[in-house]
């Protein structure tokens, strides 16, 4: 077996020092809001490659630029940049819209007594349809501080239901940065990874409605909010979800997703002509972050492939995990312990994905069964810690309008992500794998 090197995961040390240390303290030593969202996370990222190149004087700098540039040059990782890029236009051009326009219309036609769920099963289609749990709650969570109000279910319950059902659509998207990262690191094709990941999110949400039900019969539900919407609007998401769903091509269905969305923004004037390029640019601008992150992430994860600091790691995990079973429930926690620290389920699927690809090669899992752990599991931490940008959001969202609730407020209400993580075991140990797969 090969000897690895610990001191080559200094660099990940440094990072999670500095932003979690610093995190913790802006969030509560000096109690700025949403401190770790001030900590920049690419400067962050920066300094941990710096350290990276410090290291291993037996290489020269121009040696670590080479190998530096063949791990930001590996083919998913551009494919992922790419498709971040793609994703991000077309969520500029159709605009965000269409979620208020999909609430209405149920909340229109469906009993107030059922609001609840009502709220749970749109955020699960509009954050599955926009691929972002955290634009799903910013766009949710103030009608169901109104649904709170004329209903007179308990805010928590409300936004609880919320945060689940973006979680759901964040796992299982096909345009969300997780669906993305987690495929493109493990090399598998997105929907071979929606068929796994669908058979451990479905009953996981069918047993949140159930406990949503339990908990809202008998109540004397007040009158539901009524405002106008305009259906025509989710045709570009339905075409996504659909087009990704059946096969086609990524690039494909999100070219298909900005075509429509640009004739139908245009054609009911929801958009300018003038302002749909400006839209597009901004789209594409606001994955600039998560862009440079897989940019940086892969140049130190290949620098400390090339210091064995992953053999160190690895061999590590093999004497604590020995079969099969116990290797995805370590790449499981592995992941959950990144997205602890770094409060960002895509970031720690980036920084997760070439230790996991290696344990799925040494334990025999199948790429679309490790790319289903690593979004599973930085889901289920990412929907329940009470400092990320979800939760964060969350309340902001809350707060702005009068309702004033904290994380601890929420977290008994969590239901999906706990469901989630329960369905999750419940697969890991006892449903078999196929043995046929299809690699992207």
């Amino acid at each position: 077996m090969k000897k690895g090197n610990w001191k080559a995961l200094l660099p990940i040390a440094v990072f999670l020092v500095m932003y979690l240390g610093l995190g913790i303290l802006f969030e509560y030593g000096l109690h700025i809001p949403m401190g770790f969202y001030n900590i920049p996370i690419v400067v962050s990222f920066l300094t941990a490659l710096l350290v990276a190149c410090v290291q291993n004087p037996k290489l020269s700098f121009d040696e670590k630029l080479a190998v530096m540039a063949k791990g930001v040059g590996d083919k998913n990782i551009v494919t992922m940049i790419l498709i971040f890029m793609a994703a991000g236009i077309f969520v500029g051009v159709v605009g965000r819209g269409s979620a208020e326009s999909v609430a209405y219309f149920l909340l229109s036609i469906i009993p107030a007594r059922f609001a609840v769920i009502v709220l749970f099963v749109v955020s699960c289609f509009v954050s599955l349809a926009m691929g972002t749990s955290v634009g799903t709650i910013t766009l949710i969570t103030p009608i169901a501080v109104a649904v709170s109000n004329g209903s007179g279910f308990s805010a928590p319950l409300c936004i609880g239901a919320v945060m689940g059902g973006a979680m759901f659509g964040d796992n299982l998207s096909f345009i969300s940065d997780t669906t993305i990262a987690a495929c493109n690191g493990q090399g598998c094709a997105m929907k071979d990874k929606f068929r796994a990941n669908f058979w451990i999110a479905f009953p996981a949400a069918l047993a949140t409605l159930i406990i949503i039900f339990i908990r809202t019969s008998g109540s004397d539900a007040g009158s539901a909010i009524v405002k106008d919407y305009d259906l025509i609007q989710v045709v570009p998401y339905l075409l996504v979800l659909i087009g990704g769903i059946i096969g086609i091509n990524v690039f494909v269905v999100l070219l298909i997703g900005i075509l429509s969305g640009s004739v139908i923004m245009l054609a009911t004037g929801a958009t300018q002509a003038t302002d749909l390029l400006t839209n597009m640019g901004s789209g594409a601008s606001g994955m600039y972050e998560t862009t440079m992150v897989a940019i940086l992430v892969s140049a130190i994860c290949a620098l400390i492939q090339e210091y064995d600091g992953f053999t160190a790691l690895l061999n590590f995990i093999r004497k604590i995990f020995k079969s099969k079973k116990g290797g995805k429930l370590g790449m499981g926690l592995l992941v959950g312990a990144m997205d602890v620290a770094t409060a960002n389920n895509t970031v720690a699927i980036v920084m997760a994905n070439p230790i996991a690809k290696e344990m799925a090669e040494d334990y025999g899992i199948s790429p679309r069964n490790s790319a289903s752990i690593l979004d599973t599991f930085s889901c289920v931490f990412q929907g329940v810690i009470p400092y990320g940008a979800q939760m964060l959001v969350a309340i902001s969202a809350a707060t702005e309008l009068g309702c004033e609730i904290s994380a601890f407020d929420i977290m008994p209400n969590l239901y999906y992500p706990f469901m989630l993580l329960i369905s999750a075991l419940f697969f890991m140990f006892y449903a078999p794998e196929k043995n046929k797969i299809k690699s992207a």
